[in-house]
């Protein structure tokens, strides 16, 4: 959703400051409160939602209820927070615990309850205030990797329960657990062009060179323009604890003393996280991996953080007159980073032109667009993308060419394929792939016929893939005919080469039993319960699907002696 007035909405910049409860919320662990990740650091396709908690590079430790309230929510899932307790607090706020490796207690109890109700390992549970109360500093659960976790830590959320929206923990007195004297660290400073405008001779984004003066503060080389420019940052904080890159606060800038642009990592929700996109450099993000921080809006966006004059951040250099440029970066302590860079006007030829436009076609991101060749099309709805762009588009070789991953996508794009050489028979088993060197990507694929049709939020080529072969399922030791009284869990991995594996269920002498799903791992794992156990014999059977409705099954016969 974009916003003709942004401008007026969002002037001048003053942030809105609730008082937040500072002395109700305890800390999650009962180890010293250190940080890999801070509320608004950047990541893939999103800012962070919370802090992430070192947990001494272990799984299990304790993981306690923040304050009193209720356990409203549980979502066990095998990406994003993997095992997840949210508790709502009588103060109107819930907090969130993520990847843990087990909820413990009666949580626990309802969660296990739960998943042999459903017959499922992903499940997602909504509870009324009298199912599940909480205390605070009651034992929850143990600390894990679960989820899209890339190592044993603990995340850890505030929202408004009303709103869900995520807010920034330290509002609520974790501040005081963690000492930070550092200066948030500027690493690069780039100045961007726009408009045709030439900037010190060249019509492509430029990396300024920063000095450091005696006062702390930074000097950019001078920048040497005749139209509209922009700015980009790249900036990390530091503590004196952690000494992980964390996440800056906020950032201003001032242009001849004005502030023109801010933005402060307080609170937002989840429908405006992928903005990040569009707050970003994204192009030089996919080429370099370096997450360039605009400080200007080509195209206004409604990201509540960012505040703005009229002109969105951009800086009209005009003739006859030289000015002064000023960003300020700082962290939640105050901390203050500062960099000036002298501006002026300069009318020289440029040395370095644009790249060369080669497409055929251009997009207006808020207008529809559908392209169509042979047996193939895209349609763009209006705000699939966050600017205007020339896209190229081209099918060939059975395959749909959709521009490159350089731009960026905010919202679904559809491709339709038209294909009648497939006999009916294996129409059922062809998806549409996104296909990058030699991996393939699974898009949800829909048939009519001869007609096939998928979403994606990512560009690049893309076409009909033919999946026949089964997953597969093996297992580390085998049991068959063995004793294994003694053995505690059990473990297969299961994979799918192609389409990926939608499902999976495992059975014990007939009846469902649960298998927990790592998809880092591709392991499946049951712990022996007796009480589903057989004395003597017991059958065992492992079913797994893939995406397009392959399968293959998995038999064994083991014997299990209950004698203590």
């Amino acid at each position: 959703m974009r916003f003709s007035l942004f401008t007026l909405l969002f002037c001048p910049f003053i942030f809105a400051q609730t008082q937040y409860p500072k002395d109700e919320f305890r800390p999650p662990l009962d180890i010293p409160m250190q940080l890999s990740g801070n509320f608004g650091e950047l990541r893939p396709n999103h800012f962070h939602a919370g802090f992430d908690l070192k947990t001494n590079q272990r799984e299990g430790l304790n993981v306690y209820a923040v304050a009193d309230g209720y356990v409203s929510r549980i979502k066990i899932s095998t990406f994003g927070n993997g095992k997840c307790i949210y508790i709502t607090h009588p103060n109107g706020y819930t907090s969130v615990y993520g990847h843990l490796q087990t909820t413990l207690g009666p949580i626990q109890d309802y969660v296990k309850k739960t998943h042999y109700k459903e017959q499922a390992f992903e499940i997602e549970i909504f509870l009324k205030p009298g199912d599940l109360p909480v205390t605070k500093g009651q034992l929850i659960g143990l600390s894990g990797n679960t989820g899209s976790s890339e190592g044993p830590h603990l995340h850890f959320e505030i929202r408004d329960s009303k709103t869900e929206f995520v807010i920034n923990p330290m509002f609520f007195g974790y501040d005081k657990k963690i000492k930070d004297t550092k200066k948030p660290t500027i690493s690069s400073l780039y100045v961007y062009p726009l408009d045709n405008t030439t900037v010190n001779q060249s019509k492509q984004p430029l990396l300024l060179n920063l000095s450091l003066q005696k006062d702390g503060t930074y000097l950019a080389s001078k920048v040497k323009a005749n139209g509209k420019i922009g700015f980009g940052i790249t900036a990390v904080d530091f503590d004196d604890v952690s000494f992980n890159k964390n996440g800056v606060f906020n950032v201003s800038t001032f242009f001849n003393g004005s502030q023109n642009y801010n933005y402060q990592f307080n609170t937002y929700s989840f429908d405006e996280m992928r903005y990040i996109n569009a707050f970003i450099d994204y192009e030089k993000y996919k080429k370099s991996g370096q997450r360039v921080q605009k400080l200007f809006m080509k195209t206004p966006f409604a990201l509540s953080i960012i505040k703005t004059d009229s002109k969105n951040g951009i800086i009209p250099v005009e003739p006859n007159l030289a000015s002064s440029y000023r960003i300020e970066v700082s962290d939640y302590y105050g901390n203050l980073s500062t960099v000036t860079v002298p501006v002026e006007f300069d009318a020289a030829t440029p040395v370095v032109n644009a790249e060369p436009i080669t497409s055929k076609y251009f997009i207006k991101y808020n207008k529809d667009a559908n392209f169509e060749k042979d047996n193939m099309s895209v349609f763009f709805p209006a705000g699939t993308f966050y600017d205007d762009f020339n896209l190229n588009f081209d099918v060939k070789n059975n395959r749909i060419y959709i521009h490159t991953d350089i731009v960026p996508v905010h919202s679904n794009f559809t491709i339709t394929i038209k294909d009648d050489s497939y006999p009916e028979a294996q129409r059922d088993k062809l998806f549409i792939g996104r296909i990058s060197g030699n991996s393939v990507g699974y898009n949800g694929t829909t048939r009519k016929g001869d007609v096939f049709t998928a979403k994606s939020k990512t560009l690049g080529q893309f076409g009909l893939v033919l999946d026949t072969t089964p997953p597969t399922i093996t297992i580390a030791k085998p049991i068959q005919d063995k004793w294994i009284s003694d053995v505690k869990k059990i473990q297969f991995t299961i994979n799918d080469a192609s389409s990926g594996i939608k499902s999976y269920n495992g059975y014990l002498n007939g009846k469902w039993i649960l298998f927990e799903y790592d998809n880092k791992t591709k392991k499946i794992t049951h712990t022996f319960d007796d009480a589903l156990l057989a004395e003597g014999a017991n059958d065992l059977k492992i079913e797994v699907v893939d995406n397009v409705g392959n399968s293959a099954t998995f038999e064994t016969h083991f014997f299990r002696s209950q004698q203590k």
